[in-house]
């Protein structure tokens, strides 16, 4: 219901090739990695979003999606779903073209203003499963 095959695979072919990915760290343990680790070897270029603004897989990080200094398409979401909102929201801020929320993210009214702002949204899914399928 949250994640359609036409808009998993729009996001993750038409959108573009910026994706912050908010909460992701230097820590190699979290699934945060993994997946920008994965989007870059699919030629994605990822931005780290964390509080401690460090750089991740060769790329400077950003403590807040408002300090980003240039667009950015997709917004991939790694924070608990009470926190996922507010990101929803500043993506719609930041002008960004997609929200992807990950497994276990759940928000029903974040995904609702989302996708009434008029971006693209997937929620409960994961871009590093699902990337290499439509190889």
């Amino acid at each position: 219901m949250y994640a359609d095959v036409e808009t998993v695979r729009k996001i993750l072919t038409e959108t573009g090739g910026t994706w912050a990915v908010v909460g992701l760290s230097t820590n190699e343990s979290r699934a945060a990695h993994g997946v920008a680790r994965v989007l870059q070897k699919f030629g994605k270029r990822i931005v780290p979003v964390h509080p401690k603004a460090e750089t991740v897989l060769g790329e400077p990080g950003y403590p807040s999606l408002a300090e980003i200094p240039f667009p950015v398409d997709v917004v991939d979401v790694f924070v608990n779903s009470d926190l996922a909102g507010a990101v929803a929201d500043e993506a719609v801020a930041k002008g960004a073209k997609a929200v992807w929320f990950q497994l276990g993210v759940i928000d029903e009214a974040a995904y609702d203003r989302t996708r009434e702002a008029g971006l693209d949204m997937v929620m409960d899914r994961c871009p590093a499963i699902e990337i290499p399928l439509l190889a």
